[in-house]
């Protein structure tokens, strides 16, 4: 009774540091129990909403996973794009270049491209090639990429596990993407989901126009929560579907 009273109080003093949820702030912790730093498959999430807060996309994605969806691993595309001169280009001909020339599939040709930037020191991590800055955070889901389409496209699925906020729509593609006004702007989201199989999907939301690194941090921390939230609704009894 002792321990899990310490362990309570642990979870609640990091809830007042970081704001987080007290799910999010208890898996954490767990995690920190379970698992030796030397074998952790990536670096712990930032515990505080400041500038150097924002991660860079190699330590975000795994080494493995992108070479289990492009054919190869971070190390090997950097080499390929320098060979081509890559950092001479624009964000979008890098994309393009992925998707048309070495048949990257979209998202994961843009997430190459990102990862490439902040390596070459052509935009910091949360930042864009503009100088604006961004958020995003993603997670894989155990169910088909319509259903998490449909937590985002749907109205009255989406106040489930995103309520009290204004999402105006722009565009949408079912199963594969979603963009919308946020809180009236002028931020936007852009979400993309990737099909794993019959019954798994993996689901990127990106938080655009944002005014600087500390308003990234922040929302990068939100939509990590938000989307641990998605993935036990929708894993679980709780979405009554």
């Amino acid at each position: 009774m002792t321990t899990q009273r310490s362990f309570k109080a642990r979870v609640r003093a990091r809830m007042e540091k970081t704001g987080e949820s007290y799910t999010t702030a208890r898996r954490h912790l767990i995690n920190r129990t379970v698992e030796p730093a030397s074998t952790a498959a990536s670096p712990p999430a930032p515990t505080e909403p400041t500038a150097s807060a924002a991660a860079a996309q190699t330590e975000r994605i795994a080494d493995d996973l992108i070479r289990a969806r492009t054919g190869r691993g971070w190390d090997e595309w950097f080499a390929v794009l320098d060979a081509a001169s890559a950092t001479e280009w624009t964000h979008t001909r890098i994309a393009r270049h992925l998707a048309t020339e070495h048949e990257v599939p979209g998202w994961w040709a843009q997430t190459v491209t990102v990862g490439y930037e902040q390596a070459r020191g052509l935009r910091a991590p949360g930042q864009r090639r503009g100088g604006g800055f961004e958020a995003s955070a993603s997670r894989t889901v155990a169910v088909p990429a319509l259903r998490l389409f449909e937590a985002f496209a749907d109205e009255t699925a989406r106040a489930r596990w995103l309520p009290d906020v204004e999402v105006r729509l722009r565009t949408a593609t079912a199963p594969r993407s979603f963009r919308a006004d946020w809180a009236g702007g002028p931020t936007r989201i852009v979400v993309g989901i990737d099909a794993v199989g019959e019954s798994k999907a993996r689901v990127n939301v990106l938080h655009e126009k944002l005014t600087g690194a500390e308003q990234a941090a922040e929302l990068k921390a939100y939509w990590r929560d938000r989307l641990a939230v998605l993935k036990v609704l929708l894993e679980t009894d709780g979405d009554h579907r």
